[in-house]
């Protein structure tokens, strides 16, 4: 997506197309349906990834006809997110998983993906923060041992690595910097612990950076260089991945589940400048980006050749992502302003 010959960038024009986009099941999924048996539940549905990712379930299992139920369980507090859902053919459970009459009243089902959990605005708000990242997970497994799960984790697990090592890989010890970093590894510990006890399968899925063009590290540099805000590069360097390719890789990853858990980075194979990104923003916008402070040694950096590995490269490189959000920010488009604070290096959310 370069510039036509007119001097505009094309790429997504509205907010349907770019859901449609995002919720396209890739060849490879409609593949591994096949194989996975049983219905699929979202817990957690209503967030910024979930009603793509079970949109994308659904028109996966109605691609690989086996005539499946895709269930989509959140509080639903935007009614119209509900609606889409069942619109799509998504059956739609509001539910507070923190009420227990709620969670022992949702349907037995073989596959899981748990997106419950609590990041932005987590300072402050410790201990509420605590209860849904580690609390509240413990109380799942217990109500659905006989499921297999893939769990959403995050990055932050890690400790900064330094810029030239690529990452860490799923070897490396956790160092998880502030409370809401920590809260998430004790998610993990949870569904570790939980899993060994009751031989549920698990794959603790520690996603560094979806992006999208309402939302993610990408947005948030373009935004800073067509407003002519200077970018912070104290964290200057990152991962990140297009969303279409998170939703397709944590349904595939259900056929990876396995007790212990198997631990997976992942994100895009690229470890990116942000000094780069806004310059390349910059002569697609025709905006000179300004910038502060200097980049460190390190950064949150994950090693993602594992996921590589299991279920290969991205089907939309990061090239073609930075085109699209380009083209978004020009053309005024929608966004969710919830910034990823990708800068935040003392873990305070």
């Amino acid at each position: 997506m370069r510039a036509n010959p007119a001097g505009a960038l094309l790429g997504y024009k509205t907010v349907q197309a770019l859901e449609e986009a995002m919720s396209r099941p890739t060849p490879a999924l409609i593949d591994s349906m096949r194989l996975l048996g049983g219905d699929i539940m979202v817990l957690g549905a209503g967030g910024k990834m979930g009603p793509s990712l079970t949109t994308m379930a659904q028109r996966a299992a109605a691609a690989e006809g086996a005539g499946r139920r895709v269930i989509a369980v959140s509080r639903f507090s935007d009614p119209q997110t509900a609606d889409e859902l069942t619109r799509a053919g998504v059956e739609v459970i509001a539910c507070d998983l923190m009420d227990e009459h709620g969670l022992q009243a949702l349907p037995d089902v073989p596959n899981i993906v748990y997106m419950v959990g609590t990041k932005f605005g987590s300072t402050g708000q410790e201990a509420r923060t605590w209860a849904m990242n580690a609390f509240l997970p413990g109380r799942v497994v217990g109500r659905f041992r006989r499921s297999r799960f893939v769990v959403f984790s995050s990055g932050n697990v890690y400790p900064f690595a330094p810029v030239w090592y690529g990452g860490s890989t799923e070897r490396a010890a956790p160092g998880p910097v502030g409370e809401y970093a920590q809260s998430v590894l004790g998610r993990e510990r949870v569904f570790e612990y939980l899993s060994a006890q009751h031989k549920v399968p698990c794959v603790l899925f520690r996603l560094n950076y979806a992006v999208e063009m309402r939302y993610g590290v990408l947005l948030d540099i373009a935004r800073k260089v067509w407003m002519g805000e200077p970018i912070d590069l104290s964290t200057g360097h990152v991962n990140c991945l297009w969303q279409g390719d998170a939703n397709a890789y944590a349904l595939r990853s259900l056929l990876l589940a396995e007790v212990p858990p198997r631990i997976l980075n992942v994100t895009g194979p690229e470890t990116l400048s942000v000094r780069s990104l806004a310059l390349e923003f910059g002569q697609l916008m025709e905006r000179q980006p300004l910038f502060e402070n200097e980049e460190q040694p390190d950064a949150l950096l994950s090693n993602a050749q594992q996921a590589t590995k299991l279920l290969g490269y991205p089907s939309v490189p990061v090239g073609q992502v930075i085109e699209w959000v380009a083209a978004w920010v020009v053309d005024g488009g929608p966004v969710l302003d919830k910034p990823t604070k990708f800068q935040v290096r003392d873990g305070r959310f």
